[in-house]
């Protein structure tokens, strides 16, 4: 044997899939079809052929004589994608435990990567606000925050009733109105904007409010918004966003604005379109997916 053993590393080459990033065939798609005026699904997660661990007393096929054993095996699907989203979530609360369960998520959907993603027509249903980005997460600059008592109203005007919130929530205390607020579902605080518009309609204008709170690395920071159209449809819609101007003097201060979205006169039944509000302070880049679709009918 020999004493001395050399190892030559020779040169790879890098091979890259131009079909990639893709959104799975068998991945779930929307809308939404209990509340159509939020996004699902929210962003997009690796799920195919992930390296995954395994119980090594569970058999690698459906095959009863199958008795190989290992600890490790390559997975695809939800299973998969999920512990991606997970680990982001447990890391940035990690790093900002005083962040909310609805912050962690709109850093999440916020800060996701850009690049096109290969799918089929109606793409934020394939894949949401797009693949996650771990890095740009842990700093997000803003973050859009719900409260509890957000959430208590969207639950009522859902139809759960006092009872079931109740159920929900553990607390006895909590009644639902007996009417409740129109505005509850559109606005509410979520990172993205989904507004169904009836079919045949001749024309819309939705108005809709958000609310954002400055958790960057600066106290004071100004922010500038952008409406970029990702569909040619969406270039047949007014988007409007007032102020577009958010000035932040310091950390946890809220600011809110006002989004406007018009259109009519579809040329197609159904009609579908892409569009995001970016707001940004040179460094930071705050999306929200913008989409406007014509209601399945009932």
């Amino acid at each position: 044997m020999c004493r001395n053993p050399v190892a030559k590393i020779l040169k790879s080459d890098t091979v890259t899939d131009p079909r990639a990033p893709a959104v799975a065939f068998f991945s779930s798609r929307g809308p939404n079809v209990i509340v159509y005026a939020i996004l699902k699904p929210d962003v997009s997660a690796p799920g195919v052929d992930i390296l995954a661990g395994w119980s090594p007393v569970a058999s690698l096929s459906d095959d009863p004589n199958d008795k190989r054993q290992y600890h490790f095996n390559v997975l695809s699907g939800t299973s998969m994608a999920c512990p991606h989203v997970a680990a982001i979530a447990a890391y940035l609360k990690s790093l900002h435990p005083n962040w909310s369960p609805s912050a962690i998520k709109s850093a999440i959907i916020t800060t996701n990567v850009s690049d096109p993603i290969l799918a089929l027509a109606s793409a934020d249903f394939a894949y949401g606000s797009g693949q996650l980005n771990p890095v740009n997460a842990t700093d997000p600059g803003l973050v859009y925050e719900t409260t509890t008592e957000d959430d208590l109203k969207l639950l009522c005007h859902l139809g759960y009733g006092t009872s079931r919130v109740r159920v929900v929530t553990g607390d006895n205390n909590i009644s639902c109105p007996a009417r409740t607020s129109p505005t509850a579902i559109k606005d509410f605080n979520y990172p993205s904007i989904v507004i169904p518009v009836p079919p045949k309609s001749d024309s819309f204008e939705t108005g809709l409010l958000r609310t954002v709170t400055n958790v960057g690395s600066a106290a004071n920071a100004t922010y500038r918004a952008e409406v970029v159209v990702t569909t040619e449809s969406a270039r047949e819609l007014k988007i409007q966003v007032k102020p577009d101007v958010l000035c932040f003097e310091y950390l946890g201060e809220k600011k809110s604005f006002n989004v406007t979205v018009c259109g009519g006169n579809f040329p197609a039944d159904p009609f579908f379109a892409s569009a995001a509000l970016i707001w940004s302070d040179g460094t930071r880049s705050v999306r929200s997916p913008i989409v406007v679709y014509t209601l399945p009918p009932m």
